[in-house]
């Protein structure tokens, strides 16, 4: 009896791996950012361009992050996305996988439209997905960019 309630008692208080599930609709922040069902959400393995960063294309100045967050919107609109919590991060957001209806993984398939890089520092998940962008030169890859931590690192230095 006292092994059967020690397994019960242990099961309860056993962390769900599942606790961190959302369903919903999503509304987005930028190329790697979303709200569902009222939570922030980071996702997983992914790092997209900043809002105001720029990438160079056939002598042109590009808005990437714009471009990265519609590309976001595009994969997400009018469909309830399921997100598979990881962790969270620093700031508190619950990083995840996220997934379109058909079990489209969101994240890989921004790597792979080539608005959004793995980001080896946290994930390997999704380095061939951007290998196959590179040399099929899709999104920022057709054109010359500095990848969004970088971006950031000098942008933080430059006091922007």
């Amino acid at each position: 009896m006292f092994k059967r309630l020690v397994v019960i008692l242990s099961g309860i208080s056993k962390p769900s791996s599942r606790a961190d599930c959302l369903t919903g609709a999503a509304w987005i922040i930028d190329g790697d950012t979303i709200i569902v069902a009222g939570e922030r959400v980071r996702l997983h393995g992914i790092d997209a361009p900043e809002l105001d960063q720029t990438f160079w294309w056939r002598g042109q100045q590009l808005m990437c992050g714009t471009m990265a967050l519609a590309a976001l919107e595009a994969l997400t609109a009018g469909v309830k996305i399921r997100c598979e919590g990881i962790e969270r991060d620093r700031y508190g957001r619950l990083v995840a996988k996220c997934f379109s209806p058909n079990g489209i993984d969101i994240g890989r398939r921004m790597v792979s439209a080539g608005w959004a890089l793995a980001y080896r520092r946290y994930s390997t998940d999704y380095v061939n997905a951007e290998e196959e962008a590179r040399k099929a030169k899709r999104g920022m890859w057709r054109g010359s960019f500095v990848a969004p931590w970088v971006w950031r690192a000098s942008s933080v230095q430059r006091g922007t």
